[in-house]
């Protein structure tokens, strides 16, 4: 009976995102939806992307196991993140008239510098998707009672995203987020309340979680080591995800710059608050099942990510079971169509087409499927060969443009006299840093990402100071918004 409403969930989301298909008649209504996204729209999209298999299951037993300190990055970072995107680029970016975060990197400092943060935006990708992968490979693999096994589940999860994904974009997307987001909300606060109930109370579990030590954030033993671990983590998703292009889609989806803010910052605050129901439900399995502790010392740190499946599929009853695995996969799907379409629009726009200039739109969009389809596959190499768990996954994503492109964007945004010289040598210099520090010196005290952060700061400031020795290849942004503002009229007044 379960696996019949898997089978038909995915039949639905798969026509849900083909219909949307319909409304896809250039690039630009695949990649931001032609900017027309209404605010419940935009909310749902934020949210849903958010939320995915890690929030779920990954942090929720990094919880049960480290409590509040072990989660600094996600929801709190992750959170923070949206408010300082909305707040700090959201107006930016939509008066800009982007279509890609990569087209602000050109238009600041020039191709050079497009073309290395998008790569850097492009591989970062690849630990977040797989994650979701992963995850949603776990679901059919432990719904089929191991029948069919975890690779090949992988592998059947993949096909289903890309599917829909493929053919609809950003349309695509904001409909099935809008869809499965009704499907989180409700089906996991049913199942909190019910996992709850079974573990004696919500009172009852939220204290044994204050008596097991696990909602103090900063404990009182916590040494510099410690300090700095916590930092490492909030600073990766705080920082690190602000330059991705599924944070920058969802704001340019909206249809007007107030909804493009609005929506973000009412996408983060849900989130936030929600974040916290599947980190609840995991500590009430533990309370009522303390058995469940005992995956908290497998040498997979994957293992942890089964307390909750393994709750529902054991000790739930059916219409428990449906709720819970239906949010679990409108978590996973929605997050995963959206990684997906992002990198491929990031490297179709950025890192492709400034060496083949000429594309028609037609030969664009064929171009942003075939692509899709092949991010897709590295994703899945990444995937199959992987044995973090998904919080590592996507806290080592964004280790990548933290150190390579939260910098550039800064300063392009609001010094100046940013120049090119200076942002490729922050690129250079914080991604270099942090792959010698990750590699060489693994055990230092300060961790590596937050080397390569300083080392991008550093690498901007010295290299815009220094004397010219690369040429200023980009325009302030007082002359991009300008010539958009002149672009915008003419086309008004065409016949």
């Amino acid at each position: 009976m379960l696996i019949s409403f898997v089978v038909f969930y995915m039949a639905v989301t798969i026509a849900i995102g083909l219909w949307a298909a319909r409304r896809v008649h250039g690039a630009k209504d695949y990649l931001v939806a032609g900017r027309s996204l209404p605010l419940y729209m935009n909310v749902a999209t934020v949210f849903a992307t958010w939320f995915g298999a890690e929030t779920v299951l990954s942090v929720s037993a990094t919880f049960a196991k480290d409590g509040l300190h072990g989660i600094p990055g996600d929801p709190f970072g992750a959170s923070l993140c949206l408010v300082l995107a909305a707040l700090l680029f959201a107006r930016l970016f939509y008066r800009m008239n982007l279509l890609t975060i990569g087209d602000f990197y050109k238009h600041r400092y020039g191709k050079g510098v497009e073309v290395l943060t998008s790569v850097a935006i492009v591989l970062s990708y690849l630990g977040w998707t797989s994650a979701q992968l992963t995850a949603l490979g776990l679901v059919i693999h432990v719904l089929s009672g191991g029948a069919i096994d975890l690779n090949t589940a992988i592998l059947m999860g993949a096909g289903i995203v890309v599917l829909y994904t493929m053919f609809g974009g950003m349309w695509s997307v904001a409909f099935t987020d809008l869809f499965q987001t009704v499907i989180i909300l409700v089906g996991l606060s049913l199942v909190a309340y019910l996992v709850g109930d079974m573990a004696g109370g919500a009172s009852k579990v939220i204290s044994q979680a204050a008596a097991d030590g696990k909602l103090v954030m900063f404990p009182a033993d916590m040494d510099a080591a410690a300090w700095w671990a916590m930092a490492s983590a909030f600073f990766a998703f705080a920082f690190g995800s602000i330059p991705q292009q599924d944070v920058f889609q969802r704001m340019t989806s909206a249809k007007d710059e107030n909804t493009a803010v609005r929506g973000t910052v009412i996408g983060a605050l849900i989130y936030f608050v929600f974040a916290f129901v599947p980190i609840y439900i995991a500590y009430a399995a533990v309370v009522h099942l303390p058995e469940l502790k005992a995956l908290f010392a497998s040498e997979d740190a994957r293992e942890i990510q089964r307390i909750l499946p393994d709750l529902v599929l054991g000790k739930m009853p059916l219409w428990a079971q449906v709720l819970f695995f239906g949010a679990l996969l409108s978590a996973i799907l929605s997050t995963a169509s959206g990684a997906l379409l992002a990198p491929t629009a990031t490297f179709t726009e950025n890192v492709l087409r400034p060496f083949v200039p000429h594309m028609s739109d037609r030969q664009l969009l064929l171009t942003l499927r075939i692509i899709l389809v092949t991010f897709s596959a590295c994703a899945l190499l990444f995937a199959l060969n992987s044995k973090s768990t998904m919080y590592e996954m996507v806290q080592n994503a964004y280790n990548v443009t933290l150190c390579g492109a939260f910098v550039p964007l800064v300063a392009g945004a609001y010094w100046k006299r940013a120049n090119t010289q200076g942002a490729l040598l922050s690129v250079i210099a914080g991604i270099g840093t942090w792959l010698v520090a990750h590699n060489v010196m693994a055990e230092a005290l300060v961790p590596a990402n937050l080397m390569g952060l300083a080392a991008a700061v550093v690498g901007m400031l010295v290299g815009t100071l220094a004397p010219s020795v690369v040429a200023h290849k980009g325009h302030s942004i007082e002359h991009v918004l300008k010539h958009q503002a002149h672009r915008g009229g003419a086309a008004a007044h065409k016949p």
